[in-house]
């Protein structure tokens, strides 16, 4: 072979190599990506169960326009959604600040690593009329 033809050879290798690390960064922050928002889509289903809980009479198992009922134990969360959903294939969801009469922050923390130890983790501030995402990281 001549120079020429090697030349090109390992050219080609290093772009075939390039292609592939560009690739898999790309498939590792869109993995990411996808996992934000099904943790984001997940404190909102949490979320408008709160709101459900603040609006439903005690009688009935409600808040009774309060959310104090919601607590950072584990039985509270029961009351929003069945364990299996508060442990799922997209993340880990907690109760972070006890219910007040008048709000609750739920807490959700990604399962999709963005690099060797951080996950996405979002709060959602609950109200009686809003649900509130704030990304922690």
């Amino acid at each position: 072979m001549g120079q020429q033809q090697l030349l090109l050879i390992i050219l080609g290798v290093i772009i075939v190599g390039v292609a592939v690390v560009v690739g898999i960064t790309m498939f590792q922050d869109n993995a990411v990506d996808q996992n934000r928002t099904a943790v984001i889509g997940d404190l909102t289903t949490l979320a408008a169960k709160a709101q459900q809980y603040y609006a439903k009479p005690v009688s009935l198992g409600g808040g009774g326009k309060s959310f104090a009922g919601l607590s950072t134990d584990s039985t509270s969360l029961g009351i929003l959604a069945s364990t299996a959903f508060t442990n799922n294939a997209n993340g880990t969801y907690t109760i972070k600040t006890a219910g007040t009469s008048t709000q609750v922050v739920l807490h959700g923390v990604g399962k999709v690593a963005i690099d060797a130890t951080n996950f996405p983790e979002y709060d959602m501030t609950v109200t009686t009329q809003t649900q509130t995402p704030n990304k922690i990281k």
